[in-house]
């Protein structure tokens, strides 16, 4: 290749600086090798698919997975249920969110996160992120109503929310803190893994998570009565397996994680800490490579709150301007580098609020019931609520981190991002 064809850009007919595209798994489903096969295979002999009973005796691989996790996490207790929305649901029982009780949550995250507050007839109030991609604790501040119960931190692209703000806010006003640790499972924050530092954590095992069970999710928490309760909720028949008096018996569903997920789990939270740890190291060398072009440009980084704490699964840019991050992110592709940008007017994408067209509209399943009209006030939503939050999106220019990359894969990319940079931004 010569100098030249190295620095046009591929869009421009040049080479692609990657001679390959990561893979569009998730780091755990890339993971998955005879170790979860075989976990499965146990299952299916031992012909127990239900962690309440089965052929052969012997411990639930469920009540293992739930012990490991909550270890792993440093909380007192775990419940595997069936997905990440089922962990919010259950959580958001647990901490005894109601009819009409507010729930602060940010402009950008998956949709699950507002519509778990409306499933048990909460009301979900939108405040603005930051430079961190998630909840600004300054905005949070300005959303507090005297119907408000709980603030939901979501720690999102794998790096946590500013948790020291938001749980002094939290206990100066008297709220319950719900973490949604759906994107960052591994992540900590001074020193304290997400998910150990609310009321409660819920995290989502689906299959483009850092680990996965294909399906399923996990409530966290250190409160006895918050886990009783997300027990119940979780299980209709709960009350039978708790030593708890009558009148304290709860209603539930049927949100109970399954035996053969519960082992993927095991295998698979045994290489999670490999993979935050190969991702942190992949992503300081990308930095190292693209910090001082970033800097000439004007191009800033994702505000990281405990940078030492990031899982790392991703590396956000922010340029000039939506025009700007169109065009790197286009640019980065054709150089065979996966980025994208994280709000477009014109796709439809509903981790970002404006694309939330049935909360917005304050749709409900009958015409005489649902949330909002069990609300203590009247509370307005609109695509264009959060301009800050908008702009801050329309603006990123986000690349995966894949924690399998070789040196030469991270080098070929450190030339593909500063080649583009130099072109573009």
């Amino acid at each position: 290749m010569t100098a030249k064809s190295a620095s046009r850009l591929a869009i421009d007919g040049g080479a692609p600086a990657r001679r390959r595209m990561d893979s569009s798994l998730a780091p755990g489903g890339q993971a998955i090798d005879e170790e979860e096969e075989q976990a499965v295979l146990d299952v299916l002999r031992a012909k127990r698919l239900f962690r309440f009973s089965g052929h052969e005796g012997g411990e639930s691989k469920a009540d293992q997975f739930e012990r490991a996790f909550a270890s792993s996490v440093g909380a007192a207790h775990a419940l595997a249920v069936t997905s990440g929305t089922a962990a919010l649901i259950s959580g958001l029982q647990g901490i005894g969110i109601g009819p009409g009780d507010e729930v602060i949550l940010p402009a950008y995250t998956w949709m699950a996160s507002a519509t778990a507050v409306l499933a048990v007839g909460g009301i979900p109030i939108i405040a603005e992120i930051d430079e961190s991609l998630t909840l600004d604790p300054a905005d949070v501040e300005r959303k507090i109503s005297p119907h408000t119960k709980a603030i939901m931190p979501v720690h999102m692209r794998g790096a946590m929310a500013r948790m020291d703000a938001i749980l002094e806010i939290a206990k100066r006003h008297g709220l319950r803190v719900i973490e949604d640790c759906a994107q960052g499972n591994g992540a900590s924050f001074q020193g304290r893994r997400l998910g150990s530092m609310g009321d409660v954590g819920c995290f989502s095992l689906q299959f483009s998570k850092i680990i996965t069970t294909g399906e399923g999710g996990m409530v966290t928490t250190s409160d006895q009565q918050v886990w009783q309760r997300a027990f119940m909720f979780h299980d209709v028949a709960a009350w039978n397996r708790l030593d708890i008096p009558d009148v304290e018996v709860l209603w539930g569903a049927n949100f109970r994680m399954a035996e053969m997920p519960a082992a993927i789990g095991l295998v698979q939270l045994g290489r999670l800490q490999g993979i935050v740890e190969a991702a942190r190291a992949r992503k300081a060398m990308l930095l190292a490579g693209i910090s001082s072009t970033a800097a000439d440009k004007g191009v800033t980084f994702r505000d990281i709150p405990d940078p030492e704490g990031d899982s790392a699964i991703t590396l956000a840019m922010f340029v000039e301007t939506p025009a700007k991050a169109q065009s790197v992110a286009h640019a980065l592709n054709a150089e065979n580098i996966s980025a994208g940008v994280l709000y477009r007017p014109e796709r439809q994408d509903i981790h970002v609020y404006a694309h939330w067209l049935p909360v917005l509209s304050k749709r409900t399943w009958t015409e005489t019931g649902g949330p909002w009209r069990w609300a203590r006030r009247d509370v307005a939503y609109s695509p264009d609520m959060c301009q800050r939050s908008l702009d801050i999106l329309a603006r990123s220019v986000v690349l995966n981190v894949d924690p399998y990359m070789s040196n030469s894969d991270v080098e070929e990319t450190i030339d593909g991002v500063t080649k583009v940079l130099d072109a573009l931004a």
